[in-house]
């Protein structure tokens, strides 16, 4: 039994648009080149390999083995990886960005994003940012639609195809109340959260429209604005979940309560650093990314 050759990056993409296109011709049409090079690359592919990658009898469509199958998936691997490191080397030749066009969840904490755009404008002068802020899944959209080069996102998007993902902390997010809000008078039964108002952050973005992140009650607000969700739990208006490094000066204050709730007394928020696959940060943009990291990975730590 022989060793298997190692095939050309111009053999696997040959391979990938025949099994893309499905056919020869198609995938010479896509790769602008003669059909005949193309049954010639898949030729010389199969040879390489050993084995046979296309059943060709019986029919003009050419069908894929199960041996062509099992290729398939590594031939996948090796292109996207090939595709990311042609991406990074152009971003890299490139060099510094003249500007940087961020997006950040609301979520992620002032505090943290203040001293991270501080050190960043120390660190790199000439660089213009620009700064968006947007609740779940309104993120990704703008890293999807290359409206922002990297974005801080919250847990409704780790599916997405095409975007990368990088750990970057968590904040815990606790059930709040004004003080007089009917929920605030001691322990509760489970599921008395269900019979009030509670207050929802809601997602205007298309890309994750209608889930819902942390809905317990049957009635709910929606609100676009967390802003508007904070003053409204003062309010005493209604109750909802808050991410805790914002409201500390409230129940410091007393203006806000945590609520002892046995069934639903607090999660943790995740957030990831994201960018689309296609077009990884440049230097300054993967700086922040780092940046973002070092301040959520503090806390992320402190909360486990």
């Amino acid at each position: 039994m022989t060793n298997p050759g190692t095939p050309t990056y111009d053999q696997l993409r040959i391979f990938l648009a025949v099994v893309e296109t499905g056919s020869f011709a198609a995938a010479g049409r896509q790769l602008n080149r003669a059909t005949s090079v193309i049954s010639y690359g898949i030729a010389n592919l199969e040879a390489q390999l050993g084995l046979l990658l296309f059943d060709r009898e019986g029919t003009r469509k050419p069908i894929l083995t199960a041996a062509g199958r099992s290729v398939l998936a590594e031939a996948h691997a090796i292109a996207h990886g090939m595709d990311g490191l042609r991406a990074k080397v152009t971003g890299l030749l490139r060099g510094l960005e003249p500007e940087v066009s961020v997006v950040v969840d609301v979520m992620w904490p002032s505090a943290w994003l203040g001293a991270t755009l501080t050190a960043f404008s120390r660190q790199f002068p000439t660089v213009t940012l620009r700064l968006h802020v947007e609740a779940l899944g309104a993120v990704a959209g703008l890293v999807f639609d290359r409206r922002a080069a990297i974005g801080i996102s919250g847990p409704q998007v780790a599916d997405l195809d095409g975007i990368e993902h990088i750990a970057l902390g968590s904040v815990p997010m606790i059930p709040v109340a004004a003080p007089d809000h009917p929920l605030a008078r001691g322990r509760m039964v489970p599921g008395a959260g269900r019979e009030h108002i509670q207050l929802v952050l809601t997602d205007r973005s298309p890309l994750t429209a209608g889930r819902d992140f942390s809905v317990v009650s049957d009635r709910t607000w929606r609100l676009a604005d967390l802003g508007a969700k904070h003053q409204l739990l003062r309010e005493g208006i209604g109750w909802g979940y808050m991410p805790m490094p914002l409201i500390e000066p409230d129940l410091a204050a007393g203006t806000l309560v945590r609520l002892d709730m046995p069934d639903h007394g607090g999660i943790t928020y995740p957030f990831d650093g994201i960018y689309r696959s296609d077009s990884p940060p440049g230097p300054a943009a993967a700086w922040l990314l780092e940046r973002f990291g070092e301040a959520g990975g503090k806390t992320a730590e402190a909360t486990r």
